[in-house]
């Protein structure tokens, strides 16, 4: 099966544990992430989040997840099927280089004939969305 990735990689001066603090509190996502919002559930694996995604120039929807891997301090993966013909995974990592030094990624790899429609049809919203969470995480983690 064909897959399609949309991802950004940003440098930010905090530690792992800053960042995983911040990935790990669902509720305090609004002060960081401007894309998912109302964040709730649990991080377990097949735990359940249910979130509000408003990537800007598309309709925001509800949405409800399910946990597929995670490990503190460096990821946190969740998946989303929409029937047989779109799947969506959603992850955020973070690479430890150094005491305070950190490398956040966070994107979204779509599958399925529908995934790659829809990865190919709204490809700069996408990616204005991982912009914008990298950013928002940067400046969180940094002040």
């Amino acid at each position: 099966m064909e897959t399609a990735r949309i991802e950004r990689r940003i440098g930010v001066r905090a530690s792992s544990d800053r960042i995983w603090e911040l990935i790990a509190d669902l509720p305090g996502w609004d002060r960081w992430n401007p894309v998912e919002t109302g964040v709730e559930g649990t991080i377990a694996y097949g735990g359940s989040i249910a979130l509000t995604e408003a990537v800007p120039g598309l309709p925001g929807r509800r949405a409800g997840v399910r946990v597929a891997e995670w490990q503190p301090l460096t990821q946190l993966v969740w998946l989303e099927k929409r029937g047989l013909w779109f799947g969506a995974m959603r992850y955020f990592e973070i690479e430890e280089l150094g005491p305070g030094s950190c490398i956040f990624a966070n994107g979204f790899i779509f599958s399925g004939l529908r995934g790659e429609m829809h990865f190919d049809r709204h490809r700069p919203k996408l990616r204005t969305a991982v912009d914008a969470i990298a950013e928002g995480m940067k400046t969180t983690a940094e002040a």
